[in-house]
Protein backbone atom coordinates (compact mmCIF):
# COMPACT_ATOMS: atom_id res chain seq x y z
CA UNK A 1 0.00 0.00 0.00
CA UNK A 2 2.70 2.71 0.52
CA UNK A 3 4.33 1.71 -2.99
CA UNK A 4 0.78 3.01 -4.32
CA UNK A 5 0.64 6.23 -1.73
CA UNK A 6 4.45 7.03 -3.27
CA UNK A 7 3.28 6.38 -6.97
CA UNK A 8 0.34 8.78 -6.38
CA UNK A 9 2.60 11.62 -4.75
CA UNK A 10 4.84 11.43 -7.85
CA UNK A 11 2.17 11.12 -9.75
CA UNK A 12 0.50 14.59 -8.26
CA UNK A 13 4.17 16.14 -8.45
CA UNK A 14 4.83 15.35 -12.51
CA UNK A 15 1.09 16.68 -13.51
CA UNK A 16 2.05 19.85 -11.58
CA UNK A 17 5.23 20.58 -12.43
CA UNK A 18 4.13 19.50 -16.27
CA UNK A 19 1.47 22.65 -15.94
CA UNK A 20 3.92 25.02 -13.45
CA UNK A 21 6.10 24.49 -16.71
CA UNK A 22 3.61 25.31 -19.47
CA UNK A 23 2.07 28.31 -16.63
CA UNK A 24 5.97 29.02 -17.56
CA UNK A 25 6.64 28.37 -21.32
CA UNK A 26 3.39 28.40 -23.55
CA UNK A 27 4.61 25.22 -24.61
CA UNK A 28 1.60 22.98 -25.23
CA UNK A 29 3.75 19.73 -25.05
CA UNK A 30 3.82 20.13 -21.27
CA UNK A 31 -0.07 20.28 -21.00
CA UNK A 32 -0.51 17.17 -22.98
CA UNK A 33 1.98 15.41 -20.62
CA UNK A 34 0.02 16.78 -18.18
CA UNK A 35 -3.47 15.46 -18.79
CA UNK A 36 -2.07 11.86 -20.08
CA UNK A 37 -0.35 11.26 -16.99
CA UNK A 38 -3.78 12.56 -15.12
CA UNK A 39 -5.56 9.77 -17.86
CA UNK A 40 -3.20 6.69 -16.66
CA UNK A 41 -3.30 7.63 -13.27
CA UNK A 42 -7.35 7.53 -13.03
CA UNK A 43 -7.64 4.57 -15.24
CA UNK A 44 -4.84 2.97 -12.38
CA UNK A 45 -6.55 3.73 -9.80
CA UNK A 46 -9.51 2.23 -10.83
CA UNK A 47 -8.08 -0.92 -12.27
CA UNK A 48 -6.47 -0.80 -8.33
CA UNK A 49 -10.30 -0.09 -6.89
CA UNK A 50 -11.67 -2.81 -9.05
CA UNK A 51 -9.25 -5.37 -7.52
CA UNK A 52 -9.66 -4.29 -3.88
CA UNK A 53 -13.38 -4.55 -4.46
CA UNK A 54 -12.88 -8.01 -6.04
CA UNK A 55 -10.87 -8.89 -3.06
CA UNK A 56 -13.27 -8.15 -0.56
CA UNK A 57 -15.92 -10.13 -2.73
CA UNK A 58 -13.97 -13.03 -2.83
CA UNK A 59 -13.57 -13.08 0.95
CA UNK A 60 -17.53 -13.00 1.59
CA UNK A 61 -17.92 -16.38 1.99
CA UNK A 62 -20.88 -18.20 0.01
Amino acid sequence: MWLLRLLAAILIVAIGAGLLVYALSGNRYYLALSWRLFKVGVVFALIVFALMFIERLAIIPL
